[in-house]
């Protein structure tokens, strides 16, 4: 089996994660900084949801967390970076662009063979408390970026009808 089709698996969901990312880049570039640094949430429990930029940081941030957990349960070096709260759209793009260069060099040594785990005892086990196969970590992934797009769009909204 040639190694193009064998790699399919991880291709599709590399491809996935690079579309809802990407499709974020685009959102926050027309954005300057005032926009990016207002508080539009300020009663959120949440800091990581309080402005754009508070959500992007968490966004990067996060990436990076899903992708470290997945080369510590393969014994691949990688380290998650700290939080940065970044003052322009350039620069979170720029965030953005290596985040997914540090997740497409995670799957480097990665088959398909791999990214399901029937087994529970030989999931990841995330900060939060669930069990994951890389598959499914992967998945987590793309959906935590496409809501909180979501999310930054509707901040969006609000500051322009300020």
């Amino acid at each position: 089996m040639s190694q193009n089709i064998k790699q399919a698996a991880i291709k599709a969901i590399l491809g996935e994660y690079q579309k809802a990312v990407n499709a974020l880049r685009e959102l926050i570039m027309p954005l300057d900084s005032l926009t990016l640094t207002t508080i539009v949430d300020a009663g959120t429990t949440d800091a990581n949801c309080r402005s754009i930029q508070t959500i992007l940081a968490h966004v990067v941030h996060s990436g990076y967390g899903y992708a470290v957990y997945i080369r510590k349960h393969k014994n691949f070096p990688g380290n998650r970076p700290e939080k940065k709260l970044r003052f322009t759209a350039v620069e979170y793009k720029s965030d953005l662009g290596k985040l997914l260069q540090f997740t497409d060099s995670t799957f480097g040594e990665i088959t398909d063979d791999e990214l399901e785990e029937m087994n529970n005892e030989k999931k990841l086990l995330t900060g939060w408390g669930q069990r994951y196969d890389i598959e499914q970590m992967m998945e987590h992934a793309i959906v935590h970026v496409l809501r909180h797009r979501r999310q930054i769009e509707n901040f969006v909204e609000i500051i322009k009808g300020r």
